[in-house]
């Protein structure tokens, strides 16, 4: 059995961050992430003038319910979604002018079921080059609240951005979901959110948030399980045992619930209150699954595959096309690289047994896209990345953690 330290939840810290900006007093975030993203969240905050305080495995910030304590301020929210959908959302609640940009793919990635509805609730922001997208400008003057409606089906993103900012504004927010993706991760918020001192009403598809505000807390962050599903599929694909520890059936991450795709497939699935353990029996059995739930383990999916002994089917994951990259194509495009079948539609991808050849994988900027495909290089020799470096976004030391792996093995390097 191999134990394997996987770093803090990066929605997890992003949400925790938030609501330590917002919360009265000070909150203490014990083991958060360390990466690109939840770096540039901290300085994004930084930028709008809270205190933030960063040392090894203990980061302070000093809450402020009325909002950002600059009067001006521009912030550079470089790949992170969460930085890139919370910090204009959060600024909103507060005073002053605020402009955010980000990296030309963020840029990419939309934000206008967000933006209308804070728009709907009376903020005035303007998108300065294409609608929909960073860059954006907040001229903010508090957030009166009320209702509102949102569709979340290309992000959850949208909702938690509205869920956290509700307790802000002046009235409460009464939010009507149209439809919603990633169902989990709004889970995630709501429960921390309580962690914070604020329950949220929930009737159907309208979420009720009370003008209330948080409170300081003391806050461990538990392992990323999206990061999780690299090792976890390791040692289903290679025959070994994997033991992630602080994860477990006690987690709010949907992604846990990776290992019971695995499951299915063969492994041997052990599920306690605070670690998973995944074994893998030599064989690995073709499924058709149904990912919307846990989409970003998708291209951890696609990246094993080809080793099933039958087809293996992915559905209802159309969001991952406005990932860091459309990552069905990412997939198809990379497992075709490989010589691997694959047939993919609008929200599907299918992917046939095959022998893996070497090639190059073209990562598209993409953390999830490059740790996956390195999983895939376990069995097939020659594999390499045209851009390791991108795992910095989430998980600097991925390639370190997978070469001690690929030691206590026994396996070539």
């Amino acid at each position: 059995m191999t134990v394997v330290e996987i770093p803090g939840s990066k929605s997890v810290t992003a949400r925790a961050l938030f609501l330590a900006a917002a919360a009265r007093g000070t909150t203490v975030l014990r083991q958060p992430l360390v990466s690109d993203d939840s770096e540039g969240f901290a300085e994004g905050l930084i930028a709008l003038g809270y205190r933030v305080d960063r040392q090894p495995g203990v980061w302070t910030v000093e809450g402020r319910p009325e909002g950002p304590a600059a009067e001006e301020a521009s912030v550079q929210c470089r790949d992170g979604a969460t930085t890139a959908r919370f910090l204009p959302t959060l600024a909103a609640a507060g005073h002053g002018v605020f402009r955010f940009d980000a990296s030309e793919q963020m840029r990419r990635r939309p934000l206008g079921p967000l933006t209308g509805a804070l728009r709907d609730l009376g903020v005035d922001l303007v998108h300065e080059a294409q609608e929909g997208h960073h860059p954006l400008t907040v001229r903010a003057d508090g957030i009166k609240g009320g209702a509102v409606t949102l569709d979340a089906g290309l992000s959850s993103q949208f909702l938690t951005a509205l869920l956290l900012v509700g307790p802000l504004t002046a009235e409460g927010l009464r939010i009507t979901v149209t439809d919603l993706v990633s169902a989990p991760y709004v889970e995630i918020t709501l429960a921390m959110m309580r962690d914070f001192g604020v329950e949220v009403g929930r009737e159907g598809d309208t979420f009720t948030v009370p003008a209330q505000p948080y409170e300081a807390a003391d806050y461990r962050v538990e392992p990323d399980a999206s990061t999780a599903s690299y090792f976890l599929a390791a040692a289903a694909l290679t025959g070994r045992t994997v033991t992630v520890p602080g994860l477990g059936s006690d987690s709010r991450q949907g992604d846990v619930a990776f290992a019971s795709v695995l499951r299915r497939m063969g492994a041997e699935v052990e599920l306690g209150r605070d670690s998973v353990t995944v074994t893998g029996r030599g064989r690995l059995r073709g499924l058709t699954v149904n990912m919307r739930d846990i989409s970003d383990t998708v291209p951890t999916l696609a990246a094993i595959a080809p080793f099933a002994d039958g087809p293996v089917r992915i559905e209802d994951v159309y969001n991952t096309r406005i990932k860091e990259c459309d990552r069905l194509d990412a997939c198809t495009e990379n497992l075709r690289a490989l010589g691997v079948p694959v047939e993919t539609g609008r929200d599907w991808i299918e992917i046939r047994p095959a022998q893996p050849r070497a090639a190059q994988i073209a990562c598209r900027g993409d953390h999830r896209i490059a740790m996956s495909f390195s999983v895939t290089g376990l069995l097939t020799p020659g594999i390499t990345l045209d851009d390791p470096g991108c795992v910095r976004k989430t998980f600097p030391g991925f390639h370190q953690a997978l070469a001690g792996l690929r030691a206590a093995w026994g396996m070539p390097a």
